[in-house]
């Protein structure tokens, strides 16, 4: 019998990542997985009981890394420096996005160990809204941002524009820029 490649975890996440990305929830198998990274599944069952230890393993991971990034943005005391940073970090970090989408298809309900990572990972997504809220507060303490228009709504507003498809394949930077300068002062003429 041959002996297994050996493979570290972050490897296992990268792979991870690119076949939640690739696939979906639904389509993520550890058949791919082994398969993509030469591998025996066996190999991965002896860490992970299901797919879904495993994905809720790699999306602590990531959020416990986006978490230390946007931690960054209690270091800054001026909001047009806080919204500059909080852009670049949610388009450096496009997929994070669609990782949290993917994580509320899991049902928390197979084992301990997945019903703890989604409890964590909700802890998490509650962090990060926290660190937003103060983002929020900031602006409309400043007046830089309409303090009729809620909370959520503006934060929503922000999160989604990385969803939104670039289909004419309009340079990043050009893309980034246009959609701060629509949040930031809309997208029609002054008459």
């Amino acid at each position: 019998m041959a002996r297994e490649r050996k493979f570290s975890t972050e490897e296992l996440f990268q792979y991870t990542k690119q076949l939640l990305l690739e696939h979906g929830y639904e389509g993520f198998t550890f058949s791919l997985l082994a398969e993509r990274m030469e591998i025996s599944r066996g190999a991965i069952y002896k860490y992970f009981e299901n797919k879904e230890e495993l994905i809720t393993d790699y999306m602590l991971f990531e959020m416990k890394h986006f978490l230390a990034e946007l931690k960054e943005i209690a270091e800054l005391d001026d909001f047009d420096r806080q919204f500059e940073f909080l852009f670049e970090l949610i388009f450096r970090n496009r997929e994070i996005h669609q990782l949290i989408e993917i994580g509320r298809q899991i049902p928390s309900s197979l084992n301990e160990k997945v019903r703890n990572n989604t409890q964590d990972l909700e802890k998490m997504h509650l962090e990060m809204y926290s660190y937003m809220q103060n983002f929020v507060t900031l602006g409309k303490g400043g007046n830089k941002l309409k303090p009729h228009i809620p909370d959520v709504l503006v934060l929503g507003i922000i999160f989604q524009t990385i969803a939104i498809p670039n289909h004419f394949g309009i340079p990043q930077d050009l893309w980034v820029q246009s959609i701060k300068e629509i949040i930031s002062h809309g997208m029609f003429t002054n008459k």
